[in-house]
Protein backbone atom coordinates (compact mmCIF):
# COMPACT_ATOMS: atom_id res chain seq x y z
CA UNK A 1 0.00 0.00 0.00
CA UNK A 2 0.99 3.65 -1.13
CA UNK A 3 -0.41 6.16 0.76
CA UNK A 4 -0.74 9.53 -0.34
CA UNK A 5 -2.08 12.93 1.44
CA UNK A 6 -1.48 16.57 1.19
CA UNK A 7 1.94 18.36 2.39
CA UNK A 8 0.30 21.18 4.47
CA UNK A 9 -0.25 23.93 3.48
CA UNK A 10 0.93 22.69 -0.31
CA UNK A 11 -2.36 21.53 -1.56
CA UNK A 12 -0.17 20.31 -5.16
CA UNK A 13 2.48 18.90 -3.18
CA UNK A 14 2.12 15.16 -1.41
CA UNK A 15 4.25 12.95 1.04
CA UNK A 16 3.70 9.05 0.19
CA UNK A 17 4.09 6.51 2.95
CA UNK A 18 5.09 3.03 1.57
CA UNK A 19 5.88 0.81 4.67
CA UNK A 20 6.79 3.72 7.04
CA UNK A 21 9.07 5.63 4.49
CA UNK A 22 7.80 8.25 3.45
CA UNK A 23 8.47 10.43 0.30
CA UNK A 24 8.22 13.62 -1.21
CA UNK A 25 5.79 13.44 -4.49
CA UNK A 26 4.31 15.67 -7.09
CA UNK A 27 0.10 16.09 -7.07
CA UNK A 28 -2.17 17.90 -9.38
CA UNK A 29 -2.27 21.86 -9.87
CA UNK A 30 -5.85 21.66 -8.10
CA UNK A 31 -4.74 19.32 -5.00
CA UNK A 32 -7.10 16.38 -4.20
CA UNK A 33 -10.64 16.14 -5.61
CA UNK A 34 -13.64 13.89 -4.72
CA UNK A 35 -14.80 15.43 -7.50
CA UNK A 36 -12.66 14.59 -10.26
CA UNK A 37 -13.32 16.38 -13.66
CA UNK A 38 -11.87 15.69 -17.17
CA UNK A 39 -9.06 19.15 -17.10
CA UNK A 40 -9.47 20.09 -13.70
CA UNK A 41 -5.94 18.81 -12.35
CA UNK A 42 -7.16 17.45 -9.40
CA UNK A 43 -5.81 14.34 -7.99
CA UNK A 44 -8.86 11.85 -7.17
CA UNK A 45 -9.21 11.13 -3.88
CA UNK A 46 -9.87 7.00 -3.48
CA UNK A 47 -7.98 3.56 -3.27
CA UNK A 48 -6.37 3.05 -6.89
CA UNK A 49 -4.70 -0.48 -8.12
CA UNK A 50 -1.78 -0.30 -9.89
CA UNK A 51 -2.55 -1.77 -13.05
CA UNK A 52 0.71 -1.87 -15.12
CA UNK A 53 3.06 0.51 -16.76
CA UNK A 54 5.04 1.54 -19.27
CA UNK A 55 8.58 2.70 -19.26
CA UNK A 56 11.37 4.12 -22.21
CA UNK A 57 14.24 1.51 -21.95
CA UNK A 58 16.91 4.20 -23.61
CA UNK A 59 15.95 6.74 -20.61
CA UNK A 60 15.22 4.09 -17.30
CA UNK A 61 17.48 1.36 -16.95
CA UNK A 62 15.98 -1.44 -14.88
CA UNK A 63 12.64 -0.95 -15.04
CA UNK A 64 11.96 -4.24 -15.99
CA UNK A 65 12.91 -5.23 -12.27
CA UNK A 66 9.42 -5.36 -10.79
CA UNK A 67 7.01 -8.12 -10.54
CA UNK A 68 4.08 -5.56 -12.43
CA UNK A 69 3.76 -6.07 -16.19
CA UNK A 70 5.62 -3.47 -18.21
CA UNK A 71 5.83 -2.21 -21.79
CA UNK A 72 8.01 -0.57 -23.76
CA UNK A 73 7.22 3.15 -24.94
CA UNK A 74 7.56 3.29 -28.76
CA UNK A 75 6.75 6.85 -30.85
CA UNK A 76 3.52 5.58 -31.93
CA UNK A 77 1.80 5.44 -28.28
CA UNK A 78 -0.62 7.58 -26.94
CA UNK A 79 -3.63 8.19 -24.22
CA UNK A 80 -7.11 8.75 -25.46
CA UNK A 81 -8.41 11.96 -23.60
CA UNK A 82 -11.49 12.67 -25.13
CA UNK A 83 -14.86 11.68 -23.05
CA UNK A 84 -16.91 10.85 -25.97
CA UNK A 85 -14.11 8.74 -27.70
CA UNK A 86 -14.93 5.23 -28.07
CA UNK A 87 -11.10 5.07 -26.69
CA UNK A 88 -11.42 7.62 -23.88
CA UNK A 89 -9.15 6.72 -21.20
CA UNK A 90 -7.37 4.05 -22.88
CA UNK A 91 -3.92 3.25 -24.68
CA UNK A 92 -4.53 4.60 -28.61
CA UNK A 93 -1.88 4.09 -31.63
CA UNK A 94 -0.50 7.59 -32.97
CA UNK A 95 -1.64 9.27 -35.32
CA UNK A 96 -5.25 9.00 -33.88
CA UNK A 97 -8.08 11.41 -35.05
CA UNK A 98 -9.03 12.42 -31.53
CA UNK A 99 -6.90 14.06 -29.10
CA UNK A 100 -4.21 12.52 -27.28
CA UNK A 101 -1.15 12.46 -24.84
CA UNK A 102 2.05 11.48 -26.02
CA UNK A 103 3.66 8.52 -23.96
CA UNK A 104 7.04 9.67 -25.53
CA UNK A 105 7.58 12.37 -23.88
CA UNK A 106 10.53 15.18 -24.36
CA UNK A 107 10.22 15.58 -20.60
CA UNK A 108 10.70 12.22 -19.68
CA UNK A 109 8.16 12.10 -17.22
CA UNK A 110 6.86 9.25 -18.55
CA UNK A 111 10.14 7.38 -18.99
CA UNK A 112 8.58 5.05 -16.11
CA UNK A 113 4.46 5.69 -16.19
CA UNK A 114 2.13 3.20 -14.05
CA UNK A 115 -1.33 2.84 -15.04
CA UNK A 116 -3.44 3.07 -11.98
CA UNK A 117 -6.97 2.07 -11.65
CA UNK A 118 -8.60 5.34 -11.89
CA UNK A 119 -11.44 5.36 -14.25
CA UNK A 120 -10.89 2.15 -15.91
CA UNK A 121 -13.27 0.09 -15.08
CA UNK A 122 -16.18 0.77 -15.09
CA UNK A 123 -15.50 4.09 -17.34
CA UNK A 124 -17.23 6.85 -17.04
CA UNK A 125 -17.16 9.67 -19.76
CA UNK A 126 -15.57 13.01 -18.06
CA UNK A 127 -14.28 11.26 -14.99
CA UNK A 128 -10.78 12.07 -15.79
CA UNK A 129 -8.32 10.31 -18.18
CA UNK A 130 -4.40 9.60 -18.14
CA UNK A 131 -4.08 9.50 -14.26
CA UNK A 132 -0.64 7.52 -13.51
CA UNK A 133 2.06 6.82 -11.22
CA UNK A 134 5.13 9.00 -12.76
CA UNK A 135 8.24 10.34 -12.61
CA UNK A 136 7.96 14.49 -11.43
CA UNK A 137 9.52 17.47 -12.73
CA UNK A 138 12.39 19.06 -10.61
CA UNK A 139 11.02 20.71 -7.56
CA UNK A 140 7.92 18.38 -7.39
CA UNK A 141 6.18 20.90 -9.22
CA UNK A 142 1.98 20.11 -9.96
CA UNK A 143 1.12 17.49 -12.09
CA UNK A 144 -2.38 17.40 -14.39
CA UNK A 145 -4.05 15.12 -12.05
CA UNK A 146 -1.04 12.51 -11.56
CA UNK A 147 0.93 11.23 -8.50
CA UNK A 148 4.74 11.70 -9.61
CA UNK A 149 7.84 10.84 -7.82
CA UNK A 150 11.69 11.72 -8.13
CA UNK A 151 13.59 9.36 -10.73
CA UNK A 152 15.48 8.04 -7.56
CA UNK A 153 12.35 7.16 -5.32
CA UNK A 154 10.72 5.62 -8.90
CA UNK A 155 13.80 3.25 -8.87
CA UNK A 156 13.33 2.25 -4.95
CA UNK A 157 9.59 1.77 -5.10
CA UNK A 158 9.32 -0.34 -8.70
CA UNK A 159 10.93 -3.87 -7.27
CA UNK A 160 8.17 -3.67 -5.05
CA UNK A 161 5.03 -2.85 -7.18
CA UNK A 162 3.04 -5.68 -8.23
CA UNK A 163 -0.55 -5.88 -9.69
CA UNK A 164 -1.65 -6.26 -5.99
CA UNK A 165 -0.36 -3.00 -5.52
CA UNK A 166 -2.56 -0.25 -4.18
CA UNK A 167 -1.76 3.72 -4.32
CA UNK A 168 -4.35 5.11 -1.95
CA UNK A 169 -4.99 9.39 -1.71
CA UNK A 170 -6.37 10.06 1.36
CA UNK A 171 -7.04 13.80 2.90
Amino acid sequence: MLTVRARPGHPSQGLMNVAGTVFPCALGRGGITANKREGDGGTPLGAMRILSGYFRADHFIGARRTRLAMAPISATLGWCEVPNDRNYNRPVAIPYGASHERMLREDRLYDACIVLDWNISPRRRGRGSAIFFHLAREGCTPTQGCVAVSVAVMRRLLPRLSGQSVLCVMR
